[in-house]
């Protein structure tokens, strides 16, 4: 067995941490470290206390952009970046300068809460099929975005 380089590694645990979500669209993990340490970690699933999707179903809502293409989310979780940034935040873990692994393209509202925390570089599994306004805005904010594989996630 060879082993691992540290994007590799961390994007393993990102896969493991994934297996804990709680809407099956898009079971998605997130890990975020520094200096080759996990500082926290969040996966996708309702805000805490509330029913979940694998429980209770889906909340979906239809989403018309401005070239007409129309895509369909759910809206009952919180993404998996959306939470470890909060489980920073709960337990005072200052983000600055650290390197965010998720399994695709973090959309555009998790873009800009990642920008505000400092973080420098975003590594992702995969494309989100809404990744360019994404792309831009880490751009426009010099933050360095890479992918594992330019495929684009299907859910």
């Amino acid at each position: 067995m060879v082993r691992p380089t540290w994007d590799e590694y961390f994007m393993e645990v990102c896969d493991s941490i994934a297996k804990r979500a709680t809407c099956d669209r898009g079971r998605s993990g997130c890990v975020i470290a520094k200096d080759n340490q996990i500082l926290v970690t969040g996966y996708v699933g309702a805000p805490a206390g509330m029913p979940h999707c694998d429980e209770i179903g889906h909340k979906l809502k239809k989403i018309l952009h401005e070239d007409g293409t129309v895509t369909e989310h759910c809206v009952r979780t919180v993404h998996a970046e959306q939470n470890a940034l909060c489980q920073a935040a709960k337990r005072g873990i200052a983000l600055a300068g650290s390197t965010l692994y998720c399994r695709m393209t973090p959309c555009r509202t998790c873009a800009m809460l990642i920008i505000n925390c400092a973080i420098v570089r975003v590594v992702c599994q995969k494309k989100y099929h809404s990744f360019g306004e994404s792309e831009a805005i880490f751009r426009d904010a010099g933050i360095q975005v890479e992918y594992v594989s330019t495929e684009i996630q299907q859910y």
